[in-house]
């Protein structure tokens, strides 16, 4: 039998057909991700909306929380490591900026016990597993190691932690909240000063590690309000030296100097 000839005109309207396929197929990829992260019920206000609860000083966020956590966790790792400063630091710059951190978190530490008591939330009582490798690490560390360790960690900690902050203070609608973003955005400004002030971050470096990786939350949101029971003190063993009466307040702007005294009360 002989092959039937091809239908003239055949061949290109497959190859159309194709060429439209292909073009269809591209174009649903493309509107595919956009109909699908906008029509998400996981994204943007409608999650505010659902993890934000009523409180009497103002709408509390799911952010709000966790950076309540975040104020906590700090005390409870950069307390034990700038008391360690004093004592292992080799130059006089490196015992200063562990001072600040004591006095610094000291303050912090009783202003977060306090706004989650009066918001009803748990707080934790242990750093977490990565504030204790950082610490594992300033433990074994000796001599001008050591002063390069302590200033690069918390340089990078707080670093991080500073974006945070920032957030919180501009977004929060909580009035308790508000009020200790404050505190702790001047805190951390001054203990960025202090540790930069010991000569010994190592900026370059420090660019690089805040740009390989964006901040994870240091733990999860703790839970909206509830009966909780009051935390002890992050340090309690070895309390700060108390300050003279008439000392500036703990929101005042720190200037820097190396030598300064935290500007907060501390009783």
């Amino acid at each position: 039998m002989r092959p039937r000839p091809p239908i003239p005109g055949r061949g290109i309207l497959s190859g159309t057909g194709l060429i439209i396929t292909g073009l269809t197929a591209t174009l649903l990829a493309m509107v595919f991700p956009i109909w699908s992260y906008a029509d998400r019920s996981g994204t943007g206000p409608s999650v505010l909306d659902a993890q934000t609860v009523t409180t009497r000083f103002g709408p509390l966020s799911a952010l709000d929380r966790e950076f309540i956590t975040k104020v906590r966790l700090a005390g409870l790792w950069e307390l034990p490591a700038g008391q360690q400063a004093q004592q292992k630091g080799t130059t006089q710059a490196v015992r200063t900026a562990g001072q600040h951190l004591v006095d610094g978190h000291v303050f912090l530490d009783d202003r977060v016990r306090d706004v989650a008591s009066r918001l009803g939330l748990e707080l934790p009582n242990e750093p977490n597993e990565q504030q204790q490798a950082w610490l594992d690490t300033l433990d074994a560390a000796q001599g001008t190691t050591y002063d390069r360790e302590f200033a690069n960690i918390l340089r990078l900690a707080h670093g991080k932690v500073f974006g945070v902050v920032a957030q919180v203070r501009a977004s929060t609608r909580n009035t308790l909240v508000r009020q200790l973003a404050e505190d702790a955005n001047a805190t951390v400004l001054d203990h960025i000063k202090v540790l930069e002030a010991t000569g010994y971050v190592d900026f370059d470096q420090l660019a690089h590690d805040m740009a390989a990786a964006s901040t994870p939350p240091i733990t999860n949101s703790p839970a909206p309000p509830g009966p909780a029971t009051d935390p002890a003190p992050a340090l309690p063993a070895t309390p700060a030296p108390r300050r003279a009466a008439g000392h500036t307040s703990a929101t005042a702007r720190p200037d820097g100097e190396q030598g300064m005294e935290f500007p907060g009360p501390l009783t």
